[in-house]
């Protein structure tokens, strides 16, 4: 594996057929560089999260993904509305998704709530009016 392989991938807002079209992709990139299954898992979820939210509230964005032998970082950047108060969005269940976007399965509440699980860090910093950035790092335990 080269010394930082660098992903990036734009996230086209409201268009719910290409939603988990990035996370899909960081999987195969994932797999063909060598990774277990279960850190593959845990960055596919992180990163599925992720890009729904932006898809949801945020009208898109981009994420760019970082791939050492000592970690994946994730940063997930939009240009949305915000979120007023993390320590709420953080709660599991918690959600502003519209009805309409509930009745299409999405919205449940469990997006930050998943990537904090998942990720071995996670950083969330949002400006009401001016977007949210998100870094999530998972580990690589060397072999």
């Amino acid at each position: 594996m080269p010394d930082v392989v660098r992903l990036h991938y734009d996230v086209d807002g409201e268009n719910f057929m290409a939603a988990g079209e990035a996370s899909s992709a960081v999987k195969n990139v994932l797999r063909r560089l060598g990774f277990g299954e279960d850190l593959v898992r845990r960055a596919a979820i992180c990163l599925y999260e992720g890009e729904i939210n932006m898809v949801i509230h945020a009208n898109g964005g981009a994420i760019d993904v970082s791939v050492s032998p000592q970690a994946i970082e994730m940063v997930l950047q939009d240009q949305g509305d915000g979120i007023p108060d993390i320590e709420q969005a953080m709660r599991e269940g918690f959600s502003t998704a519209s009805d309409r976007v509930r009745d299409l399965g999405f919205g449940a509440g469990m997006g930050l709530p998943n990537m904090r699980r998942y990720a071995d860090s996670l950083e969330v910093t949002s400006e009401p009016g001016k977007g949210t950035r998100v870094l999530m790092t998972l580990r690589i335990a060397p072999v």
